[in-house]
């Protein structure tokens, strides 16, 4: 860059260095009107693993863990530490709600249950309206069918009986050419 554009160009930057700078003390007073107004996404965050009510009154002193993971699913917290300990937590934060936490844990002896404890748990359908914040009061659907809904479906019927089952071959094809 030659010594005379150098010379050219300062002034103006000078100029909009001391434009910009005056512009922020002036921008304070305009975000502050606009803020009622124009609000920022706020990405919502989940973080852990729901338990319902349902799930927490499905647990028994006595299920193995085997048994408890498949009510709980993996816990969020299961430590080295303490072998005998799963912790499940859950947050959520979204935008225009108020941010949730709970936590549950749960104590083994050996492998079996031993007992548990925690935040109360919302059931799964006060969880669903908890989430949608435009239709507040809206009923939730009911998630089981009835014995009268399932009698509107027809009965699929049974496969024909076959009369002879398929012949196994005796012997098969060698897996590998052979070698020669």
């Amino acid at each position: 860059m030659s010594a005379s554009f150098s010379r050219r160009f300062l002034p103006f930057l000078a100029v909009a260095a001391c434009a910009a700078l005056t512009a922020c003390g002036s921008m304070r007073s305009a975000t502050t009107s606009m803020a009622g107004i124009v609000k920022p996404y706020k990405v919502e965050v989940v973080q852990g693993n729901f338990v319902s009510k349902e799930q927490v009154n499905a647990l028994r002193p006595g299920l193995t863990r085997n048994q408890v993971r498949d009510v709980l699913g993996s816990p969020l917290l299961s430590s080295v530490f303490h072998n005998d300990r799963w912790d499940y937590v859950f947050t959520i934060r979204r935008q225009g709600v108020d941010p949730q936490a709970r936590r549950l844990t749960v104590f083994f002896k050996g492998d079996e249950l031993d007992r548990f404890e925690g935040d109360e748990m919302p059931s799964e359908a006060e969880f669903v309206a908890s989430l949608d914040s435009r239709r507040k009061g809206a009923k939730v659907p009911e998630l089981e069918a009835s014995e009268a809904d399932l009698k509107k479906f027809p009965v699929p019927a049974a496969p024909p009986a076959q009369a002879a089952a398929p012949t196994v071959p005796q012997s098969y094809p060698p897996l590998e050419a052979p070698r020669r």
